[in-house]
């Protein structure tokens, strides 16, 4: 929220307790641009994949998740729902 851009490189990973619907929810208030917006269960599978549009007031994931991970729109393709990914510390 309150910044102006995100770069293709850039992304955020926001980590749950647990697996949840409610507590993965994201709301765009504040965020005056799109984001692609992807929710991850406690396996690393993909389960749910959206355009966030800027101040839109809220989106849940289809599945209960334990990730969401925030990327710049460019990159909404790079990952389908079912894929598995790899989160490492960089």
């Amino acid at each position: 929220m309150f910044r102006s851009h995100l770069d293709p490189q850039e992304g955020l990973l926001l980590v749950e307790n647990r697996e949840s619907r409610m507590s993965t929810s994201i709301h765009m208030f504040f965020v005056p641009f799109d984001l692609a917006v992807f929710w991850i269960s406690g396996d690393f599978k993909v389960v749910d994949k959206t355009i966030a549009r800027s101040w839109h007031p809220a989106y849940l994931p289809k599945e209960s998740a334990k990730f969401t991970l925030e990327l710049h729109p460019d990159r909404f393709s790079e990952y389908e729902i079912g894929d598995r990914i790899e989160i490492s510390d960089v």
